[in-house]
């Protein structure tokens, strides 16, 4: 990642003085967690939490340079084939277990299990033998070479002493976590708030902010008016809010925004089984007929930029010469009369065997955004004469009902990447069991191989290269209708200090952030209805 972090703020920043313990950081989400077990934390309101809880072997630090977390340090040999991870000693687990290198065995183990539903097998999958050297002595030896292979393991540990009887789909620690990380499970009350403590023997130090508090609240619109009556320390902020509603003297002096460019995109995937998407000709049609600097113009007032595939502008990998098309309403009507689409009875809508063209497209409940997204490309469709429903449903039912049972016509989401541009779990063929990340059932055999060379190589100007390849093929499919990559936009309240904006973004140093004592909210006990 190239870029420079871009942020703005309200509110004035303390001067250098010691920070003080207490206080409550009180985070507002549009869903719920699905799971804390890390391994089938396959969304983000999953993963924010159980990243507090759980720490993996290696980290990304402020610069985006990985650093160690488990690891104290590592040595890699053999050309890449070889990693050994020195671990940290004295690390507990947070019922006082000691943490050792049987926990990463056991992890690995979990990860390479046919029968766990997790998302993240791909890389782990590539490793030919995981040695316990001594108790804090890690080696890993890979088939082959593997270019991501370090940064896969920040993937969270669990612990053995508490799993290894258990069955991890089923298992009861999905809901009462025990890890390592630098807050305490305490709490999960479920589609209202999950609550953590600090946790007094972090082996960095302990945090200064004494409760992590996760609140639910489903509709943007709540989420605003929780930030105007300081019910809620931070959230993300949609574009109006971002730009407008949040430039004025209430929140200048209570809140400091913040503005990124964000790693991921917005997109509305096929279910490539669906036989209506399986015409090539038809997918590409829907991407000529919809305006996606429209959507960025009126949706998020600018703040975003065109997508034109599944890397980023911001990433080596991104593809600059892959152009979005045009938005050509007439050239997407020819091509849908190619596939044998046409208006046979004038009606307004096209046809075919006597099938009028109809889909509908699910999106999640509470993202306002991506509603009024789906209401655009509705509109564009059905001015060539696709009827389009818009269903929107709420986030833990929409995972489990609809994109694991793969029960869907369309679905309008967003991809967070990771920094290492390796996607072989999003786009590979081998990935479409559930709980797996390829549900649109994008198959390729190029685009295969492509991927296990781009991750077999350590030359980043190889790498460069099928990435791109990867990026043209993929974008010429039309798989999924690329949209638009957001900038990430969030607000934080003024009394927190220790924030510092980086490349990574602000949330690296979190054990950091304090409060003032004189400007703590909540001393002693607090209560979330």
């Amino acid at each position: 990642m190239n870029s420079i972090a871009i942020f703005f703020y309200a509110g004035a920043c303390a001067g250098e003085s010691i920070p003080d313990y207490g206080d409550a950081f009180i985070s507002g989400s549009i869903s719920d967690a699905r799971t804390l077990l890390p391994l089938l934390a396959s969304d983000s309101a999953s993963s924010g939490v159980s990243g507090m809880i759980f720490n993996g072997l290696v980290k990304y630090d402020k610069d985006i340079i990985l650093t160690g977390d488990l690891a104290e340090n590592w040595e890699i040999k053999d050309g890449g084939l070889t990693i050994i991870f020195h671990l940290r000693k004295n690390v507990r687990w947070h019922d006082g277990h000691p943490f050792t290198a049987a926990d990463v065995e056991f992890t690995f183990k979990k990860f390479i299990d046919p029968d766990v539903k997790t998302a993240y097998s791909g890389d782990f999958e590539r490793v030919k033998s995981l040695d316990i050297l001594d108790e804090y002595t890690i080696k890993v030896t890979y088939k082959e070479p593997f270019a991501p292979g370090l940064a896969s393991w920040g993937m969270p540990i669990i612990p053995k002493h508490l799993l290894e009887k258990q069955d991890l789909n089923r298992s009861s620690f999905q809901r009462n976590p025990v890890g390592t990380g630098p807050y305490i499970f305490k709490v999960w009350k479920p589609q209202e708030k999950i609550e953590l403590v600090a946790n007094p023997d972090y082996f960095e130090k302990k945090p200064y902010i004494s409760r992590y508090i996760s609140r639910v609240i489903s509709d943007e619109s709540t989420m605003f008016l929780e930030l105007q009556t300081q019910g809620v320390d931070s959230s993300g902020l949609t574009p109006l809010q971002f730009a407008r509603q949040t430039d004025t003297p209430f929140f200048q002096a209570s809140y400091r925004k913040f503005r990124f460019p964000s790693f991921g995109y917005t997109y509305l995937g096929y279910n490539l089984n669906s036989k209506k998407f399986q015409d090539i000709r038809v997918r590409k049609a829907l991407n000529y007929a919809v305006d996606k600097q429209e959507i960025i113009d009126m949706i998020l007032l600018g703040l975003g930029r065109v997508s034109t595939g599944p890397f980023l502008p911001d990433s080596w990998a991104y593809n600059s010469r892959v152009a979005p098309v045009e938005f050509n309403p007439f050239h997407a009507r020819a091509l849908l009369a190619e596939a044998g689409w046409k208006d046979i009875n004038k009606d307004g809508w096209l046809e075919k065997n006597g099938e009028v063209f109809e889909f509908t497209i699910l999106t999640n409940q509470g993202n306002e955004e991506r509603i009024k997204v789906a209401e655009i490309i509705q509109k564009r469709l059905q001015e060539i004469g696709v009827r389009v429903k818009i269903k929107v449903i709420e986030w833990s039912v929409f995972l489990s009902n609809y994109i694991d049972k793969r029960s869907f016509e369309a679905v309008l989401l967003g991809w967070s990447l990771a920094y290492d541009p390796d996607n072989f779990d999003i786009w590979h063929s081998s990935k479409m069991r559930e709980g797996e990340f390829n549900f649109i059932g994008y198959s390729n055999k190029e685009v295969d191989d492509l991927l296990v060379k781009a991750r077999s190589t350590f030359d980043q100007e190889k790498r460069k290269e099928y990435y791109h390849s990867i990026h043209a093929i993929i974008y010429d499919e039309q798989p999924c209708m690329f949209l638009y990559v957001p900038d990430s936009l969030s607000v934080v309240h003024s009394r927190f200090q220790g924030i510092k904006p980086a490349p990574l973004g602000i949330g690296y140093n979190f054990i950091q952030w304090w409060v003032p004592k004189e400007k703590q909210r909540y001393k002693i006990a607090i209560s979330v209805n």
